[in-house]
């Protein structure tokens, strides 16, 4: 029996019931809009409701409501038009500080509406692209010493650290003042904020410094360890990196008051856990086979086990 059958059938029907949903949502945002000014002002700034509703109603709303039949052709325009209509009022609220909270609707709304076209043509997500290319699981050379393998590891972590803890959230913020869509923190949320990157700092540190030494690789795609991984913090949680890397955006989202990184980490999250994580188990099952079973059968993914 092809199992993958009924998993389709169900991708299926859930991204029928999303377009749905966001059929809906989207006549009633519209009804909002033309009765109170509230609404209108939140999410659409000054722009002219009526000549706004003349495409977007067609395309995003009845668009939708086609697709929640199946209708390929109705899932793809409205996917389209979603995606066109966030760029343009992101651009829009960059420049003009207007409509932030509609710019941060239709920027999810664009990405559920990718997700469901998908299900809806495909029944899946296509997630294994993520791990093509340079992003491919390939082992490390084995030439390479373990002070080698530490040190780029080390110069990894200083890269990867750079951009998305200090790069990516500082633009995050940023936007987040642009579009006035920030919220009050309180005021214990900066110091809080300051223990947990500590912490999940020396987490990621701990946890990169034995999988180079101890599995002879890097936490790369393309560099991998040769040897899986089981000491340190690695006998606790079966992903301490990814625990420590998800802590530490939310910690930068707490010292910098900004809700929106947050958010950040916890898609981060949540796109690492249902996209990149099943790849990189099976790799990990195909080279170590019972190995790997007898380990995760033992060690939480998430939660530690003392």
């Amino acid at each position: 029996m092809n199992r993958e059958a009924p998993t389709a059938a169900r991708a299926h029907a859930w991204g029928r019931i999303y377009f749905a949903v966001q059929a809906v949502a989207g006549l009633a945002w519209w009804v909002g809009v033309f009765l109170s000014p509230a609404i209108r002002t939140a999410t659409l700034g000054s722009l002219d409701p009526v000549a706004v509703a003349a495409f977007d109603i067609p395309l995003f709303v009845i668009g939708s409501g086609v697709a929640a039949f199946g209708v390929r052709a109705a899932a793809v325009v409205a996917a389209g038009w979603t995606g066109v209509v966030a760029v343009t009022l992101a651009i829009y609220g960059t420049i003009t500080t207007e409509a932030g909270w509609g710019v941060l609707i239709m920027l999810a709304a664009a990405a559920c509406s990718v997700v469901a076209l998908f299900f809806v043509v495909q029944g899946r997500v296509p997630t294994e692209l993520i791990v093509r290319g340079p992003f491919a699981f390939r082992p490390a050379s084995n030439r390479h010493s373990t002070a080698a393998n530490v040190g780029a590891t080390m110069g990894q972590l200083i890269l990867f650290w750079g951009f998305f803890l200090v790069v990516l959230p500082s633009a995050i913020w940023w936007i987040e003042q642009r579009w006035n869509v920030s919220l009050p923190f309180p005021s214990a949320a900066p110091p809080a904020g300051f223990v947990v990157l500590v912490l999940a700092s020396s987490l990621g540190i701990a946890s990169a410094v034995t999988m180079s030494s101890a599995g002879g690789g890097t936490p790369l795609p393309s560099a991998m360890p040769n040897r899986l991984v089981i000491a340190g913090p690695y006998k606790w949680v079966r992903n301490p990196m990814a625990v420590a890397g998800i802590s530490q955006g939310a910690a930068v989202g707490l010292m910098l008051g900004s809700w929106l990184v947050v958010a950040y980490a916890v898609i981060g999250s949540l796109l690492w856990n249902y996209a990149v994580r099943p790849h990189e188990e099976a790799d990990l099952e195909r080279r170590f086979g019972t190995e790997v079973q007898r380990y995760r059968d033992s060690v939480r993914c998430w939660i530690p086990r003392w």
